[in-house]
């Protein structure tokens, strides 16, 4: 293996991807067993995935700093090895307490992990060679989705929802050992001083942010602690940003979004995933308690959202180089707009066949936004900014998926308390898909104010 080929290194680094996707798609599926397990209303305990989300969201500002202070390669592989002893600890958990200090450990490897690793890649690749390596760097990682759903539905019926989480551990191995053989460490960065008061300012109301979302209109905690939340969460943003804008090196660099493929992917890409990022909680919820199928049987069925999106990797660089980010952007979002909506339309009458497809259909389109999302976030960023650049796009991808799980669960919560029904039924994850799908047809816009030629070096593109 040539460690200077761009192909070979982003495929080790997405060892950690494959590894972070596959915990996130194993979690959704075994929450209805988990919840039985400890005890816990199977809506409420998506506090396992949004602790695990706000952990990442408070800690991911930090990883730009620490990498280029202790050396990328060197803290990509400890992050490796604190995300693997989280996930076991996570499999030995005997209640809600201990399960979500777990997933918070969890949310602190992972926070390192994937932005460090992605750092690791980008200062090895030129403009030109970019879209291939995020291509190469994602399609193993996809591999975590795609196993995910039926291997932890599969394991979660004949074993138990715990075994899920020690996959984590194997695999977590493997990474280590071939980020040590075949890449070496770059060259490090000065970072400057580290700025504390903005992390800890930015890493508040981030935290106090997710608790309100978390606990509005559910009943699981008092509306005052909610107002609260969201009121102490504006402030400390607010002060965040000023602080953020009156420093030399800011912790999170607000003047990245001025540079237009930068700013424009990461605004419309926060408001598509918290759209797009409803529906892998949503559906193994539906399947199973709408329509009454096991963990293993609605993973058989949800994974087809994961094929469709690996298969689509291939096709990623033709489309960008005939149509181009704009144009792409545009009309795919549409195209998963009603991905998303035709979930809605589903019921237990509705061959499993034909529900397999549509959401293979729907991987597809998601698949195509987030790559072409993703790679054109760092078509135009210069390499000095690369580490904050990371972070940032971290931070911001991470949370806009933790509204997305919020967003499910609180139109399901709304929902089922507006009919009455003691737990969620078909028409209430009816009105939650709906809901998901207005979300991800408002980023539309964004895409269509890009110019014709957004990204023209990286995608090939020449209107």
């Amino acid at each position: 293996m040539n460690a200077r080929d761009p192909r070979a290194v982003a495929a080790i680094v997405a060892s950690a991807l494959f590894m972070q996707n596959l915990d996130s798609s194993v979690v959704a599926t075994a929450l209805p067993a988990m919840a039985r397990d400890l005890g816990e209303d199977p809506v409420h305990l998506s506090v396992a995935i949004t602790s695990y989300l706000v952990a990442l969201c408070v800690c991911i500002p930090l990883s730009g700093w620490v990498a280029d202070r202790f050396g990328p390669r060197r803290v990509f592989m400890a992050a490796i090895i604190v995300f693997a002893g989280a996930s076991a600890l996570v499999g030995l958990a005997q209640g809600l307490g201990s399960l979500v200090a777990a997933r918070v450990l969890q949310g602190v490897g992972g926070a390192m992990m994937v932005p460090v690793g992605r750092l690791l890649l980008l200062r090895r690749v030129t403009k030109e060679e970019l879209l291939t390596a995020m291509t190469w760097l994602t399609m193993p990682g996809l591999l975590g989705p795609v196993c995910g759903p039926p291997l932890g539905g599969l394991l979660t019926d004949a074993v138990s929802w715990r075994a899920v989480f020690w996959l984590n551990i194997p695999v977590g191995l493997l990474g280590l050992l071939l980020v040590r053989r075949f890449i070496p460490e770059v060259e490090r960065q000065d970072p400057g001083p580290l700025d504390a008061r903005g992390l800890a300012l930015w890493g508040a109301a981030l935290a106090m942010l997710m608790a309100g979302l978390e606990t509005v209109g559910r009943g699981i905690a008092p509306a005052w602690f909610t107002a609260l939340a969201f009121a102490g969460g504006l402030l400390l943003g607010w002060l965040a940003a000023r602080h953020s804008q009156a420093v030399a090196r800011p912790a999170v660099d607000l003047g990245l979004l001025r540079v237009p493929t930068f700013g424009m992917p990461t605004l419309a890409g926060t408001v598509f995933r918290a759209g797009a990022g409803a529906v892998p909680f949503l559906l193994p919820l539906s399947l199973q308690l709408g329509f009454g199928l096991s963990a293993g049987q609605s993973g058989l069925v949800t994974f087809a959202s994961a094929l469709g999106a690996f298969a689509m990797k291939p096709l990623v660089r033709p489309l960008l180089r005939r149509f181009g980010f704009r144009a792409v952007l545009g009309a795919n979002g549409l195209l998963t707009v009603a991905s998303v909506a035709v979930c809605a339309a589903f019921g237990p009458d509705w061959p499993m066949a034909l529900i397999f497809l549509a959401l293979a259909a729907g991987g597809l389109a998601r698949s195509l936004q987030f790559t072409s999302l993703n790679t054109l976030s760092f078509a135009d960023v210069p390499q000095q900014k690369l580490a904050a650049a990371t972070a940032m796009s971290g931070t911001v991808q991470q949370l806009s998926v933790a509204l997305g799980v919020v967003l499910g669960s609180l139109a399901l919560s709304v929902s089922t308390h507006l009919t009455g029904h003691a737990v969620p039924e078909p028409t209430d994850f009816r009105v939650a898909f709906l809901a998901a799908a207005a979300v991800v047809l408002a980023s539309v816009p964004f895409a269509l104010r890009l110019p014709r030629d957004a990204g023209a070096r990286v995608s090939g593109h020449r209107p």
